[in-house]
């Protein structure tokens, strides 16, 4: 079965005429980026949720390090950007906002790594399956002049190859566009968990000041 699915896929190729050859890797890059994003994605370790509350708990207690040591157990672009901001407690809260929001870019440009690739691979194979289809009525017409219509076999060909490199070209272009739309989505996603931990850090820093100015207060009392 696996032989016969074989033949006529290769059948199919030679028939689609030398437009499925950029089609052909067009398919093989965008398998390939997939498939590390998809690895990429699946090495990021813990939940934000899970990440924060570890880091506001050893905050409350007064553990800075214990702090720091959660974000470093965690391979995650949160924890990443909120260690940017423990190491620098205690300074103005421009300053704390400003280094983890330069980390989580760098985080998010490393989560967008490879997307353009497949973004671009979405919009050029239709085209090329086009093109295809364009080459494929030309050779069609061509025939058509030379024989009439007498001979409809002679342009069966180029109907044929203009058919399967448009075919090609959606085939390829669909899941390809539908993985870099779910990627898109995940790197909004961790975005956004960067952003919110961010600002809820801030807050948790606030707290703990006020906490000290109000026990300061209390002795001087």
């Amino acid at each position: 079965m696996l032989i016969a699915i074989g033949g006529n896929v290769f059948n199919y190729f030679q028939r689609g005429g030398p437009m499925m050859w950029p089609l052909l890797i067009c398919s093989l890059v965008g398998l390939i980026f997939i498939i590390e994003r998809i690895i990429a994605y699946r090495r990021i370790q813990g939940d934000t949720a899970e990440i924060f509350s570890g880091i506001r708990e050893s905050l409350l207690e007064g553990n800075l390090r214990g702090s720091l040591e959660v974000c470093e157990s965690f391979d995650h672009p949160v924890a990443t950007t909120l260690k940017s901001g423990l190491l620098r407690f205690g300074k103005s809260n421009n300053e704390i906002d400003k280094a983890m929001e330069s980390v989580a870019l760098h985080e998010i440009s490393k989560l967008e790594k490879g997307l353009w690739v497949l973004a671009t691979i979405a919009n050029i194979a239709p085209l090329f399956g086009f093109l295809g289809t364009v080459t494929g009525m030309i050779d069609s017409f061509e025939n058509l002049a030379e024989v009439g219509l007498g001979n409809p076999q002679a342009v069966a060909s180029g109907i044929s190859e203009a058919l399967i490199t448009t075919a090609t070209g959606l085939t390829i272009a669909l899941p390809v566009q539908a993985a870099y739309n779910y990627f898109n989505n995940r790197v909004s996603s961790f975005a956004l968990d960067m952003e919110t931990s961010s600002s809820m850090l801030l807050e948790t820093f606030s707290e703990i000041e006020e906490k000290g100015t109000t026990a300061a207060q209390a002795k001087s009392v």
